[in-house]
């Protein structure tokens, strides 16, 4: 499935909060609980909770993010 141009930076939140969800609520839950046969069901658990506070917060930051980096770039 191919998107639109337009739909890039919606595309990119989406990609980089699912990654971060599923990396660091793995990371988490090994940490803290047992690696037994109920860790993946912990751990997919944790992170459909994780990705649905990440998603909308990386919407709503990005732009803040954005004009940041850009303070931050020194102008050639």
């Amino acid at each position: 499935m191919l998107f639109r141009k337009r739909h890039t930076p919606t595309l990119i939140s989406f990609l980089m909060s699912a990654c971060m969800a599923f990396l660091m609520s793995g990371i988490l839950i090994a940490i803290n609980t047992e690696l037994d046969s109920s860790f993946f069901r912990r751990w997919m658990s944790a992170f459909a909770i994780a990705f649905c506070v990440a998603f909308p917060t990386v919407l709503l930051i990005a732009p803040l993010v954005t004009k940041l980096v850009a303070l931050l770039i020194k102008p050639e």
